[in-house]
């Protein structure tokens, strides 16, 4: 009888609370005189876990410190390298008086979903034509060449990555300057085609674009060949596949075209000058 009377009274509250909520306030009450109780128990485990994080924090940031000191070592004498063979090329520019190399403008931008077409690769960019991009600019990572702009909204842009089959690139491979056309493959591969069977292109080769097209610019990395196939008197089936990850970057970087220097200024003659 006991046991009938206390459960019913318990159902009693329960639908009633359910109902009117009138225990709410108990509840937040009672929640707050136990919060300190619940983080005492919880002590231990807290401490084990921050522990094992701060340790292992520790060593990653120790391990990181010491990967970016050689970084900077290495770094620092690539740009003592990288001055020297400036100040060479300015005095070799100098002899042999031959332009400055024209300035290229750079837009960043970030990849922000794949072109709803299965059948090509496509992927659409969050800047467009207020933001400076034109089509047929070269679309590239830290690595290389991703594709090219093909299409160009107010806010967005669309880019054919080098993978679409309907894409192709001037290029030429840098060890021996001889120069082909890449083409798309799928499948993240790429081919380079109409290249005889006997030319000199070996496995481990690096492609760049050769500049020919007025498109792209000179001595952007592309591709690396992968392997070499064909029959005398034919022509030879070269697989390549990309330097930078194509299927895989979001952070990339838009180049424009070269930009012409400013005119010289006209030499003024006697009559002007006496004028």
């Amino acid at each position: 009888m006991r046991l009938l009377v206390l459960v019913s009274v318990c159902l009693v509250m329960l639908v009633a609370d359910l109902r009117f909520r009138y225990l709410e306030v108990v509840r937040q009450g009672l929640s707050v005189v136990t919060y300190p109780l619940q983080m005492l128990a919880a002590a231990p485990a807290d401490f084990v876990r921050n522990a094992t994080v701060y340790f292992a924090t520790l060593v990653a940031v120790q391990k990181d410190n010491a990967e970016l000191r050689h970084g900077q070592l290495d770094a620092a004498q690539r740009l003592l390298r990288f001055e020297q063979l400036e100040r060479e090329n300015q005095a070799l520019r100098s002899l042999l008086q031959m332009a400055e190399p024209m300035p290229v403008k750079s837009i960043a931008a970030e990849i922000l979903y794949d072109a709803p077409d299965p059948f090509s690769r496509k992927v659409i960019l969050d800047r467009g034509a207020q933001h400076g991009i034109e089509a047929g600019l070269a679309v590239v990572n830290a690595d290389g060449m991703i594709g090219q702009v093909t299409r160009v909204y107010p806010v967005q842009a669309e880019v054919t990555l080098l993978t679409d089959k309907n894409h192709a690139v001037p290029v030429q491979v840098s060890r021996n300057g001889l120069r082909g056309v890449l083409f798309g493959a799928g499948r993240g591969r790429l081919e380079l085609r109409f290249t005889l069977s006997g030319a000199d292109v070996q496995p481990g080769d690096r492609l760049v674009t050769s500049g020919l097209d007025g498109v792209y610019l000179p001595g952007l990395p592309v591709a690396d060949v992968v392997s070499v196939e064909g029959e005398p008197h034919s022509f030879a089936v070269i697989l390549c596949e990309p330097v930078a990850g194509v299927e895989r970057t979001t952070q990339v970087l838009v180049l424009g075209r070269a930009v012409p220097p400013p005119p010289r200024p006209r030499p003024i003659n006697d009559a002007e000058r006496k004028g």
